[in-house]
């Protein structure tokens, strides 16, 4: 399998997801700052313009996070990254598209890319502060007393690594303390520290 990735992106998940998987992969460096992924080399692959895009062994392209997440983890049962119940499985699930849709798209992409919601800059970003801000808060509380985000360590945690990682590129916001905890724990593992020194990433 090959993964199409952006250091620092939300590709850094599913990179995080392979190394805790274990077998062979490669990884294919396509960002949106020198413009690779608006290239027809890319686009004719994923018209998208965007990363993680996933090349699988028959050569078929699986393109969005919680889909290329969950094929991952559904294909490798051997690494325990979906509950084994019904009910962790769609609560992990929940996780993965609130941080993807909602953290993710709606508030930090206002911070990274202001330009494209309005002309008022700062307003802009501080309206997507204010969704992050909320959405880590729902995380951190689903956190409270627990090491893992939904029980057992998951696809979710990978993903809201990512996320986690993404408090360090503003300093208006923070991680609270059950995510703070999180991702200290996140960085500790093997497969964290694999996908970080890949990606030129500092622990």
């Amino acid at each position: 399998m090959k993964l199409f990735y952006s250091p620092n992106a939300c590709s850094l998940g599913i990179h995080v997801v392979l190394e805790e998987i274990g077998k062979p992969f490669e990884l294919a460096l396509s960002s949106a700052r020198d413009g690779s992924l608006y290239k027809p080399e890319y686009t004719t692959m994923n018209p998208k313009s965007k990363v993680p895009t996933l090349i699988r062994d028959d050569g078929s392209v699986l393109t969005e996070y919680p889909a290329i997440s969950m094929y991952l983890g559904r294909i490798n049962p051997q690494a325990n990254l979906i509950p084994a119940d019904l009910e962790g499985e769609i609560r992990m699930l929940e996780a993965i598209d609130y941080i993807t849709s909602t953290i993710h798209m709606q508030g930090f992409t206002r911070i990274s890319r202001p330009e494209r919601f309005g002309t008022d800059i700062e307003a802009v970003k501080e309206a997507g502060r204010e969704v992050y801000r909320k959405g880590m808060k729902v995380m951190d509380a689903q956190l409270d007393g627990r090491e893992w985000l939904t029980g057992p360590y998951s696809l979710a945690d990978a993903a809201l690594l990512y996320i986690e990682n993404w408090s360090l590129r503003d300093d208006k916001v923070s991680l609270p303390a059950n995510c703070a905890a999180h991702y200290a724990r996140m960085k500790q593992r093997p497969a964290v520290q694999r996908a970080f020194a890949a990606e030129g990433l500092p622990l």
